[in-house]
């Protein structure tokens, strides 16, 4: 029985092995240069697929093997190359339009636990007080280790109003913190705004998504007209965005930019890889007219403060640093998070997809952000624990296998935050002992608010900037 067993492995793995090989030389028979088949590393491949199948404690369906090689596969190039299957395929489609399931909060994978990029506004994770850098170590009574991303995403999942446990650690805290949400339906406006008072305005954009730039365009002509003259400021709020999509963020700054500037390019090692994106409406209109068209023209002079922190990612990164090679606005906050990377899409016959990094993007001055980030004008600190800044500061630097960036740039002007006696209390205070974090039950602050310390320093920079023009 045995015999037959090893027999049935091997032939099995003998045909994986040779569809991989027709499928590999296929692929690489239109590449200039035919790099050399790892013949000896397949048929180790093929030998261990047979002894898993002969002498496995269980059976094991070749479906399954497959699936986990390609996701250790992809999971081993990079923080963000990922396979999906067509649940995930599905998901990521219906996030990129605005609605999903599920309780808000962008995640990576960190030495087989699921940390937190940025929770995203006005959803469950975010009223609940989750922080960028929280690790998630439990979900209910689940440990995460052992877990791939996919699987770990799909247990958040559900049913809206069914409720889900997470145990959490985060940095300073001596406990772990334990945090019940309920799922909902995460529907996210990706453009707020308001005249913070005349002459005033503030746009808020939480995520890049397929309708952004237009969302963005009918923001400013309602407060424009609303103000009835030009602004006086504005201030784009990107605090916590994770990014999103790439012609949204090009879209975003070409309604700041003069027609034609460069806002980002990116280099890989394929053609379609190698991009130059300039505030022209081919590079951030699909389908349809031009959104920007009848933007006022004063709306591309008008003075801007950028805000950005530790969550700012990917498209975020890409819009302040396009603004800020330009000299277009001042960017204020704190170091972005650092993700430089281009992923593509690439859907499977089987209804499956690869997310797959191809390149890095490049500010128009030919700044890397990969690993670094955006590095602000004016660094400004949070004055205030509910927020994302005060968690472990997690950034692409801190994730394993990491792209590299082999440029560097300045310092930053810093404004120090006033520490007062309660922010230094609320620092110092430890988990209760039950594991909950009294912190965490408290409203999130709300962006653009009087309490909102990086905001009103971003409003007075306006103020100063327009009293020295008058003189």
């Amino acid at each position: 029985m045995r015999a037959k067993f090893e027999k049935f492995g091997l032939i099995t793995a003998g045909a994986v092995l040779g569809i991989m090989l027709s499928l590999n030389y296929s692929a690489v028979a239109d590449k200039e240069t035919k790099p050399q088949l790892p013949i000896d590393d397949l048929r180790t491949f093929a030998e261990i697929f047979g002894k898993i199948k002969s002498d496995y404690v269980e059976p094991v369906e070749d479906k399954k093997l497959l699936t986990e090689a390609i996701n250790g596969m992809l999971s081993g190039l990079d923080p963000h190359s990922a396979y999906l299957d067509a649940d995930g395929f599905k998901d990521l489609q219906a996030g990129t339009q605005g609605e999903f399931g599920g309780l808000g909060i962008e995640v990576g994978m960190e030495d087989g636990f699921v940390k937190v990029v940025s929770p995203i506004e006005d959803t469950p994770a975010y009223k609940a007080g989750l922080k960028s850098g929280d690790l998630i170590v439990k979900l209910d009574e689940t440990p995460v280790k052992g877990m791939t991303l996919n699987d770990a995403v799909k247990r958040m999942r559900g049913k809206p109003d069914t409720p889900i446990t997470l145990t959490i650690l985060r940095k300073g805290e001596a406990k772990p913190i334990i945090v019940t949400l309920n799922r909902a339906v995460i529907k996210t406006q990706s453009v707020k705004f308001k005249l913070t008072e005349p002459g005033y305005a503030y746009v808020r954009i939480t995520q890049f998504q397929e309708h952004t730039g237009e969302d963005l365009a009918k923001a400013l002509k309602t407060m424009r007209d609303e103000n009835k003259e030009p602004f006086k400021g504005l201030i784009l709020d990107l605090r916590n965005n994770p990014g999103g999509l790439l012609n949204a963020a090009v879209g975003v700054s070409a309604a700041f930019l003069p027609k034609g500037d460069l806002v980002v390019y990116t280099e890989g090692r394929t053609e379609d890889a190698k991009m130059r994106l300039t505030a022209q409406p081919e590079n951030y209109v699909r389908g349809g007219g031009d959104y920007l068209r009848n933007l006022p023209a004063d709306i591309k002079t008008v003075p801007m403060a950028v805000l950005v922190n530790g969550g700012s990612a990917s498209a975020s990164e890409i819009v302040s640093g396009a603004l800020q090679d330009h000299k277009r606005a001042v960017i204020m906050g704190t170091q972005s998070f650092g993700k430089g990377s281009v992923q593509t899409i690439l859907p499977m016959n089987n209804g499956t997809a690869i997310k797959l990094t191809t390149a890095r993007y490049f500010t128009p001055n030919g700044r890397s952000i990969q690993a670094k980030g955006i590095v602000p004008d004016i660094a400004v600190e949070e004055g205030t624990i509910n927020t994302v800044e005060q968690g472990m500061n997690l950034r692409e630097a801190d994730l394993s296998h990491h792209l590299s960036n082999p440029k560097d740039g300045d310092t930053p002007v810093t404004i120090e935050t006033p520490k007062t006696p309660a922010n230094s209390q609320d620092d110092a205070k430890p988990a209760d002992k039950d594991g909950k974090d009294k912190a965490a039950d408290k409203a999130p602050m709300e962006p653009g608010s009087k309490n909102d310390y990086q905001f009103t320093q971003a409003l007075n920079l306006l103020k100063g900037l327009q009293i020295l023009q008058h003189k």
